[in-house]
């Protein structure tokens, strides 16, 4: 397996372009599936979570060709499966969004359940329930889900608690059902608003996407469209804190800024400056970072996906601050990694008590997640000595070669490959 090797306390200057957003392509390529005719999408990143969706749609019938710009044409999913087995679901839970498109397109499918994850349980009940009350038929049994529907008729649907997934696999299926739903208690994410704007653009008619309520009403017929994905709000902000931590100047290209006010003002508070400029957001980092308290929320409160790595950034301010996560259980887990470099952190329930500055030394340190490994690559920059990276692969499936992007700024980082885990 592949390690990430960093020799710390490089001052970041120059250049990086943000690229797509994963969270937004991975329910846009499912939205292919509503459709006869191919859909063309721009921007994507080079990721494998992005690889993984695409094999699940190929054993679906689907062709997908391409990967920056990615042609997908449904064509042979009439004659597929219809099914997002085990092995696919497992590795990346976004595998069940297809539940959405396909029984509202084909009346059946057949999707493994999830099950757990290293930040705490997801379950997709409420998946389920938005999809039952469209007036699907649902059957559990053996690990799996099977789902069927003649045809969806529009409902009115409240989500007991807010949940993105949840949001897209049921404004998909209702884009197709007969009559008018009406969503409450909705997810407000960029990544959801970019859906529904693809959806409109083959011939949906949605409404309020953005807000806590949406209208949907039925069409009989989507088509396939060419879209641009949008710039990636939590690969900006890992950058920002990485410009921060290490009295950067650096300026993002492309930065989602109308979706990036939390941590923007975040970050400001601690000290740094984040200035707009024509081409995008310039981070300056401060000579002495000022400590932060924040609380995860639902957008448009603080995401989840930049905690790790504003925790990092706390290590490294003059005094304590406290991080309250209140979206995902064990979503702490970088925490003992954080302190074997040598941050002062303790954890009592879904509170982070944070003194800082850390005096990071560079050690060997274990990935357990996605932005975990984010943060551990950031705390590499500021500690001393060599920091070794392990399960890197992690990584490969929200940043696009994190490591080249970063050593283009300055830093000293580099992958070594087939290394020993």
């Amino acid at each position: 397996m592949d390690k990430i090797v960093i020799h710390g306390e490089q001052r970041l200057t120059g250049e990086i372009r943000i690229l797509g957003a994963k969270n937004a392509a991975l329910p846009i390529q499912c939205a292919a599936l509503l459709t006869d005719t191919p859909t063309t999408l721009r921007h994507v990143p080079r990721l494998s979570d992005v690889k993984t969706m695409g094999e699940l749609l190929v054993g679906l019938g689907c062709t997908v060709k391409g990967d920056r710009t990615l042609v997908i044409d449904p064509a042979g999913v009439a004659s597929g499966p219809l099914e997002a087995p085990y092995e696919l679901v497992k590795t990346m839970r976004a595998s069940v969004t297809v539940m959405g498109p396909l029984l509202a397109r084909y009346g059946r499918c057949r999707v493994s359940l999830p099950g757990g994850c290293a930040i705490g349980a997801r379950p997709i009940d409420q998946h389920l329930r938005g999809l039952e009350a469209l007036g699907a038929k649902i059957h559990m049994a053996h690990g799996y889900v099977d789902l069927k529907a003649r045809r969806l008729k529009g409902a009115n649907f409240s989500f007991d608690v807010v949940t993105v997934g949840g949001t897209q696999n049921v404004m998909m299926a209702a884009a197709l059902a007969r009559g008018t739903s009406r969503l409450e208690n909705c997810a407000r994410e960029p990544e959801v608003q970019e859906l529904a704007i693809v959806l409109n653009k083959m011939g949906a008619k949605i409404h309020g996407a953005g807000t806590s309520a949406m209208e949907i009403e039925g069409v009989d017929i989507l088509n396939g469209i060419d879209h641009a994905i949008l710039p990636d709000r939590i690969e900006a902000g890992t950058f920002m804190v990485a410009a921060a931590i290490t009295r950067g100047d650096v300026l993002l290209e492309h930065a989602p800024i109308d979706h990036l006010h939390p941590v923007i003002a975040k970050l400001e508070e601690a000290g740094a400056i984040c200035r707009v400029e024509p081409r995008g957001l310039r981070v300056i980092g401060p000579e002495a970072l000022r400590p932060i308290d924040l609380v995860t929320r639902p957008h448009p409160g603080f995401p989840t996906d930049m905690q790790a790595q504003m925790m990092v950034l706390a290590t490294a301010a003059h005094g304590q601050s406290i991080i309250t996560e209140t979206i995902f259980e064990n979503r702490f887990m970088h925490v003992p990694e954080l302190c074997r470099l040598g941050a002062d952190i303790h954890v009592n329930g879904n509170v982070a008590i944070i003194k800082g500055p850390a005096k990071y030394t560079g050690t060997t340190v274990m990935a357990t997640d996605l932005r975990a490994s984010a943060s551990l690559v950031l705390a590499g920059l500021i500690a001393s000595g060599k920091t070794e990276i392990r399960r890197v692969y992690h990584l490969d499936r929200g940043y696009e070669t994190l490591e080249k992007r970063l050593r283009q700024v300055g830093a000293k980082i580099r992958r070594f490959h087939g290394a020993p885990n």
